[in-house]
């Protein structure tokens, strides 16, 4: 019934390599289906004036589409000026996600930003970039607590996402772009290792859906998020 093949509860292949890059103090190439996303981490001794002097960090995030990421061409919205509304809602997203997962206090009062270039789309990119945008943190955290800068562990719970859709009458998880484009309800649920809801966001695209239906696709999500925390804890030998 799925475009795919795959059966209703089934995610697509999931792959998640470290050390992509030289420079960053974390970094990795996360593939789910034909989803590749690059997640960098880069650790600043600064934080935003908002919270200067308070002894907290933070955790921050950007997000960019690369212009052939696409079937066509994306105007890279530098040459235009300005982040466009959704590249904006998207990175306050994994920005928020991720520090669900952090004791800030113990990451001490210094920066670290997730960067999520996606690479190639094909649905579900913001779940690939909060899941990826993870190990990125979890490796960058590594080397603090490696050279003795942070001595606590400030990651309390992995944080990963996956979508979740009705399509053609059936709750789905982890909708590629066919399905995505088709789904009569779509949903994103951002969850942490041990189960506790970070955010869901979910609307009728084609449809309305029911209360039942929503607790059907919330235990398809719960479903997929064990899969990715096990990914990322064998990507950072967790």
């Amino acid at each position: 019934m799925r475009p795919s093949g795959r059966d209703l509860s089934e995610m697509r292949q999931v792959s998640i390599e470290t050390g992509i890059t030289k420079h960053a103090e974390g970094s990795c190439m996360i593939r789910i289906g034909d989803t590749h996303v690059l997640c960098t981490a880069t650790i600043e001794e600064r934080v935003p004036p908002f919270i200067k002097g308070s002894g907290q960090g933070w955790v921050t995030a950007e997000y960019g589409m690369l212009p052939r990421s696409t079937t066509s061409r994306m105007r890279r919205e530098a040459s235009a000026g300005k982040q466009g509304g959704r590249t904006v809602e998207i990175q306050r997203l994994i920005g928020r996600a991720l520090r669900a997962g952090v004791d800030r206090n113990a990451l001490g009062e210094r920066q670290i930003t997730v960067d999520c270039d996606v690479i190639q789309a094909d649905g579900g990119t913001r779940c690939a970039s909060i899941t990826g945008g993870w190990v990125a943190l979890r490796l960058a955290v590594n080397k603090l607590m490696k050279t003795g800068d942070v001595v606590t562990d400030p990651l309390v719970d992995p944080v990963a996402a996956v979508s979740c859709g009705i399509y053609a009458g059936q709750p789905v998880l982890d909708l590629d772009y066919p399905e995505d484009s088709e789904a009569g309800v779509d949903g994103n649920f951002i969850m942490t290792g041990s189960g506790r809801l970070i955010e869901v966001q979910m609307s009728a695209e084609g449809a309305t859906y029911s209360r039942d239906e929503m607790n059907k696709l919330l235990d398809l999500a719960e479903k997929g998020v064990s899969e990715l925390v096990a990914a990322q804890k064998a990507a950072t030998g967790a």
